[in-house]
């Protein structure tokens, strides 16, 4: 299960509204290690010089891992992080996620990191089972 759902914002699905920030606190509540990562991503962005900030370190262990991949897995958990954040997350297997400045989406880094050459020279075997 991706989520932990609390009845009350069960009760708000089924009526046909969940507010953002509800939806946000159960993301950060049920993936707390995504939802830190893409906040500290965040965070580093305005003092870096690139177009992006991103992360190099595996998961500490398993659980952390598949929050991750949940996390960028879910078109809405996604789409909710970067707009709380104000950024665009692009992500390389099972841990090297990386936060741009909106506005430089289609620019040159951001090409970069999401070409099939950068997906094919950020692998390593021991990402194979990752």
């Amino acid at each position: 299960m991706s989520l932990t759902v609390s009845p009350d914002l069960l009760a708000q699905a089924e009526r046909g509204h969940v507010p953002d920030d509800a939806f946000l606190t159960c993301v950060r509540d049920s993936l707390p290690y995504a939802y830190e990562l893409v906040e500290r991503l965040a965070g580093e962005l305005p003092g870096n010089d690139r177009d992006f900030t991103d992360n190099l370190v595996p998961p500490p262990d398993d659980a952390a891992q598949g929050q991750l991949l949940r996390a960028m897995a879910s078109t809405s958990i996604r789409a909710a992080l970067e707009q709380r954040f104000g950024v665009t997350l692009a992500f390389q297997n099972c841990h090297r996620l990386a936060a741009f400045r909106p506005e430089t989406v289609g620019g040159e880094q951001y090409r970069r990191f999401v070409s099939n050459e950068s997906q094919v020279l950020n692998q390593q075997p021991e990402f194979v089972n990752c």
